[in-house]
């Protein structure tokens, strides 16, 4: 169904935080189904666990898509279903959230350590962190803050989610992908640094990668309706090629 659309949400973000770009689209061409599906609810942190609850619970021959977390874990999916996913697109998700000796554009590791500490200790004031970290680089970084802290779904488990992220390595099902691809960065992000847009660019020279510079990691938040085009732009060109 290549008129259909999947989109995943990021780490501590709920369903409605997607909502005003998946309307967006939806207003483009009214054909495209969006929909927008919550993270698995899982006490596991196993990535084989995750994608097996997606898979079975996600519809075949659609395109998928997600921010941030969710975008890592739609091209997991990608990569696993091959010609049975129809195109990829990802906003703000690095390949690998953590560094690494071999992909250093990402979060430090003392970093992530403290903010899955904390995660643990205090879910509910390492949510409302995040929401700020979302919205620095944003035009109106306090009342996008607000927002996205609206949209947080319940503290609990989200420990779970973390430590996944700090698993992750999307570079072999990128590379396996044969599908078109679509990823997205800001120029201003917090918490995914603006150098993985080249960096991805390197690695995967065929796919189409975007940058928007004064923006922040909730930039689909920020301007739906242009990145609705541009991502509506993307799709028609995919349908003709």
């Amino acid at each position: 169904m290549r008129d259909r659309l999947i989109l995943l949400p990021g780490w501590g973000m709920g369903v409605s935080a997607l909502e005003p770009l998946a309307a967006a689209l939806r207003g483009l061409n009214e054909n495209l189904r969006v929909d927008i599906e919550p993270l698995p609810d899982l006490a596991s942190s196993t990535v084989e666990e995750w994608l097996d609850e997606l898979d079975a619970h996600l519809p075949d021959n659609t395109w998928l898509g997600g921010w941030s977390l969710g975008g890592m874990l739609a091209a997991e999916l990608a990569g696993r279903r091959g010609e049975g996913c129809c195109g990829l697109l990802t906003l703000a998700s690095n390949t690998c959230f953590v560094a690494r000796d071999d992909w250093p554009s990402a979060m430090a590791p003392e970093t992530f350590a403290a903010f899955l500490a904390g995660c643990r200790a205090d879910p509910a004031t390492t949510l409302k962190r995040f929401s700020l970290l979302c919205a620095q680089g944003a035009a109106d970084a306090r009342g996008l803050a607000r927002l996205l802290a609206s949209a947080a779904p319940a503290p609990h488990g989200l420990h779970h989610g973390l430590e996944l992220l700090a698993k992750l390595d999307t570079r072999a099902a990128l590379q396996g992908y044969n599908g078109p691809q679509l990823h997205v960065f800001a120029g201003q992000d917090a918490l995914v640094p603006a150098e993985v847009a080249g960096e991805l660019l390197a690695l995967l020279p065929d796919v189409e990668v975007g940058l928007i510079e004064q923006a922040s990691h909730a930039f689909l938040l920020e301007d739906p309706h242009s990145l609705g085009a541009a991502i509506h732009a993307f799709f028609h060109e995919s349908d003709h090629d």
